[in-house]
């Protein structure tokens, strides 16, 4: 059996945030309406699209993301993951081995439509918060305010969601270590099941981008890895283990989506803008919304597709592994490729032991809190 994720994409908000440069737009609902009827096709045809062939698989995962998915009225959910069960095969309410995500943003969701989630077959929420300070909200261009994440949080708990994974953010402008340390309190203290830390990126064509062309004049290097350090100390003084770069779980909560994907497990994109990963070829649906809606299943419309080689492969192996704390494991290595990892990058590994940003245990190896330092060095000395 073949595993499989699903990620399906929702591009659609109520507004972008001054950050995003993800596919997102405002739209009427004649729009998102269509859209949802172009992914139930995609989906029904996702054999003929992507030339799977009739080899087994078994999904494990299933991602809906955007964009805010909860933006899309509850039977638009309902018939996108109708569509999946009819062609997957599943019984989502009565398989809970399958982790099932939602992204939701606070000010979208009530208890009503989070029942109807649950009630889908949906397990597992992924909520939108960023920082608990209201001015740092406003800045981001969020749409809503802490209190709104509360009460979201709360409905859903009241719904039975017992997998929720919290976003927060650092390198906000105007953050100091004291509004940093105010938001970690507060959420550690709601004890989700997980927490995404992230770094604020400027992202060319965002309005962050254009309003702070030097990120050196928000925060230098060193900042920034002082409010990492602290995030990833704090966090595990309250019962989170960061299991890769910026993502944090408790025991078992870690998410088995994005571990699939750092694993190299293949999946399927649906929407726009979607990638893919199958057969050992990456594809990317077509960023175009009216076009994906006109053109879901075609095999025309597609703004990448790459067939990878076996460097590659290796490359990403070796990338992605790094990535998480358990690192790259030789044995998977020779598994995978056939070639005894000293033979392939002794000299790199040699060096990067050295110069302390890996170490190496077990047969695996890892980067040291230095090399997450200096992460993209790193990498690079793994790219041929």
């Amino acid at each position: 059996m073949h595993l499989l994720g699903l990620y399906i994409h929702i591009p659609f908000c109520k507004r972008k945030c001054n950050y995003c440069d993800f596919l997102s737009v405002n739209a009427d609902e004649d729009v998102k309406k269509a859209y949802v009827e172009a992914l139930v096709q995609e989906i029904s045809n996702w054999k003929d699209k992507y030339r799977y062939g009739n080899r087994e698989y078994s999904v494990k995962t299933i991602y809906i993301g955007g964009g805010t998915p909860s933006v899309l009225i509850p039977c638009c959910i309902q018939n996108i993951l109708g569509a999946v069960e009819d062609e997957f095969n599943l019984d989502l309410n009565a398989m809970p081995d399958i982790e099932v995500t939602v992204e939701v943003n606070p000010g979208t969701v009530d208890k009503d439509k989070l029942k109807i989630y649950r009630e889908a077959g949906i397990n597992r929420l992924s909520i939108g918060l960023q920082s608990v300070n209201d001015n740092e909200l406003k800045l981001l261009g969020r749409i809503h305010g802490f209190d709104d994440f509360l009460r979201t949080y709360e409905a859903a708990r009241q719904c039975g969601f017992d997998n929720i994974n919290a976003d927060v953010m650092t390198a906000i402008p105007g953050q100091t270590m004291s509004s940093l340390k105010h938001t970690l309190d507060v959420v550690c203290a709601l004890k989700p099941e997980h927490i995404s830390a992230y770094s604020l990126i400027l992202e060319e064509g965002t309005p962050f981008y254009e309003k702070y062309p030097d990120k050196e004049c928000l925060f230098s290097e060193d900042e920034e890895r002082e409010m990492y350090w602290y995030t990833v100390s704090f966090l595990k003084e309250h019962g989170y283990n960061r299991y890769e770069i910026s993502n944090f779980s408790r025991k078992g909560f870690e998410s088995r989506h994005n571990t699939s994907y750092w694993r190299r497990t293949e999946y399927i994109g649906f929407g726009a803008g979607a990638s893919s990963f199958i057969n050992g070829i990456r594809y990317k649906n077509t960023s175009d919304i009216g076009k994906y809606t006109d053109y879901p299943v075609s095999d025309k419309y597609f703004d990448e597709y790459i067939r990878l080689d076996e460097q590659d492969m290796i490359e990403e192996f070796m990338l992605l592994g790094l990535r998480m704390s358990e690192g790259v494991s030789e044995y998977e290595f020779m598994e995978q490729f056939g070639i005894e990892l000293s033979r392939m990058y002794g000299e790199e590994i040699g060096k990067l032991l050295e110069e302390g940003l890996i170490s190496k245990e077990a047969g695996k190896i890892y980067l040291t809190d230095k090399g997450i330092d200096y992460g993209n060095y790193v990498f690079s000395r793994f790219l041929k």
